[in-house]
C-alpha cells in the first residue's frame, strides 16, 4: 500500500504517544517530534506506512532508553482479553457456523490497536457488533476452502491482546499453525513474549519474523521467516499494518482486519468501522 498525505500527522501522533509511554521528558518528546519531522521531510513517497513507522519508532528508542514503550499497555491488554477467553470460546462452540464465528471474533480482536488510537474501544460491544455486521469485503469461503486443503497455516499476528482472539480461532483448526510475531517490540504489536503470555505456544509454533516494522516487510524479515512464508500454502495476515505491507502479496494471503482509519478505508475500498476478509492481489510488475 502506498503512503497517503493523511499518514504524515498520524506518524507525528504515534511518535509523541510512544515518547510519552517511554517516560520521556518534555525535552525528549520535543526532540522525538523534531526527528520525526526530519524523517517525514526526507520520505521516499514510494515507501509504505510500516517502513516509515519503523523509522519513527527507531527515533523514539534512540532518544529515550526504552526497548518496549508499550510494555505495560500490552500486559493489560493480554490480561483483559484472557478474562474474555471463556466467553469467546462459548460463542464459537454454540454458533451454527463455528468457523465463521471464529473468523469474526479474530477480527473483533483487531480493535486492540494502539497505533491508531490511545485507547481502544469496549471489547464486549465490539464483539457484539462484529458478530452481527456484514463483511465489507468477504472472501471467507475462499479462506475456508484453502484451510480445508492445507497441510499447515502461517498466521501473521498483529496486536497484543488480539493474540487471545487469534488463539481461540486457531483452537478450531485441525492443521498445524505457525504463529509469526514481530522480532523486536514496536507499538503494541505482539512479540514472542507477548504471544506466550496469551498462551499461543499451547496451540501453535511461535516464530519471530526478525523485523521491527509494524507490518510484514519481507525484505526486512529473517531468512527463516521468509522460508516459512514461501512454503506456507495459506497465510492469514491480521490487522492494518499487515494489510499495508501485504495487500498485493499474492492469492494465498488473506488479510483479516477492522478498518480503523480513513486512509485504509480509501485504499481497501471499505468504510471505517467495517470488517474485512480480503484475499490479497498479485503485485503487478513495475
Amino acid at each position: 500500500m502506498k503512503i497517503y498525505l493523511d499518514c504524515y500527522p498520524c506518524f507525528l501522533r504515534q511518535a509523541l504517544s510512544a515518547a510519552r509511554r517511554a517516560g520521556g521528558t518534555e525535552h525528549q518528546q520535543l526532540a522525538v517530534l523534531k526527528n520525526t519531522m526530519v524523517i517525514l521531510d526526507g520520505l521516499d513517497t514510494g515507501a509504505n506506512p510500516p517502513e516509515i513507522a519503523r523509522l519513527v519508532h527507531h527515533a523514539v528508542k534512540q532518544e529515550i532508553s526504552s526497548s518496549d514503550p508499550y510494555r505495560e499497555a500490552k500486559l493489560e491488554s493480554t490480561k483483559q482479553a484472557l478474562k474474555m477467553l471463556p466467553e469467546i470460546r462459548r460463542l464459537i462452540d454454540s454458533s451454527k457456523d463455528p468457523m465463521d464465528t471464529a473468523i469474526r471474533l479474530a477480527i473483533a480482536g483487531n480493535i486492540m490497536d494502539l497505533g491508531v488510537v490511545e485507547h481502544f474501544g469496549d471489547l464486549e460491544k465490539t464483539i457484539e457488533k462484529v458478530l452481527k455486521q456484514p463483511f465489507a469485503i468477504d472472501h471467507t469461503e475462499e479462506l475456508k476452502s484453502m484451510l480445508s486443503a492445507a497441510d499447515h497455516l502461517l498466521y501473521l499476528a498483529d496486536n497484543t491482546g488480539e493474540t487471545v482472539f487469534d488463539r481461540a480461532f486457531i483452537e478450531r483448526l485441525n492443521i498445524p499453525v505457525v504463529y509469526a510475531v514481530r522480532g523486536v517490540p514496536v507499538l503494541n504489536d505482539a512479540t514472542v513474549q507477548d504471544a506466550e503470555e496469551a498462551g499461543l505456544h499451547n496451540v501453535a509454533d511461535i516464530l519471530p519474523n526478525g523485523s521491527d516494522a509494524p507490518g510484514t516487510i519481507l525484505e526486512l524479515c529473517s531468512d527463516q521467516f521468509n522460508e516459512a512464508f514461501k512454503r506456507a500454502p495459506v497465510i492469514i495476515a491480521k490487522g492494518q499494518g499487515n494489510y499495508e505491507s501485504l495487500s498485493d502479496a499474492g492469492s494465498k494471503v488473506f488479510c483479516l482486519l477492522q478498518v480503523k482509519c480513513p486512509v485504509i478505508a480509501e485504499d481497501i475500498g471499505a468504510p471505517v468501522g467495517s470488517i474485512v476478509c480480503r484475499r490479497s492481489a498479485v503485485s503487478s510488475p513495475g
